[in-house]
């Protein structure tokens, strides 16, 4: 399984690819570098998400998960940068309970690409699974110019 690195400003962050798609993100992985066209791509978007330079995300995706899963995972896709819904939002246009929304969000294996930072909880921020947890969410939203909550 070819995997790349990018150093940010969140830290080292390690991009998996099998069979043509990127199906993890993660925090202070095993160094690893591969060159594949999708790696590098993924490492050029990445950066220019970080770098304010990208809003959108154009990478064959492949996240493991069950359906309801996957549901999930289309739905934060679908919401736009620098925008959030709560998981309540999410739970009643997938027509199901806040609780397997928050249990999607915590499983998402593509965190910053799959914008799970942009879920929130109807009092607060809800958490977050990336490394850094709510510190983290905190300054992807401010990055995006999401945060209007937190002044």
């Amino acid at each position: 399984m070819p995997v790349a690195e990018i150093e940010t400003w969140l830290g080292r962050l390690s991009i998996h690819e099998v069979d043509g798609a990127i199906t993890q993100l993660q925090w202070n992985g095993s160094p690893r570098q591969e060159e594949t066209p999708l790696l590098n791509e993924a490492i050029a978007q990445i950066q220019a998400y970080m770098d304010g330079r990208l809003k959108n995300f154009d990478l064959p995706l492949a996240p493991k998960g069950g359906d309801l899963h996957q549901a999930v995972f289309k739905a934060m896709l679908a919401i736009p940068y620098g925008e959030t819904r709560t998981y309540g939002d999410l739970a009643k246009e997938l027509n199901t309970y806040g609780q397997p929304i928050g249990q999607a969000c915590g499983a998402n294996p593509i965190p910053i690409i799959i914008p799970c930072h942009r879920i929130l909880s109807a009092n607060g921020l809800g958490g977050y699974s990336g490394d850094g947890g709510t510190d983290t969410k905190i300054a992807l939203l401010k990055m995006e110019g999401g945060f209007p909550f937190l002044l």
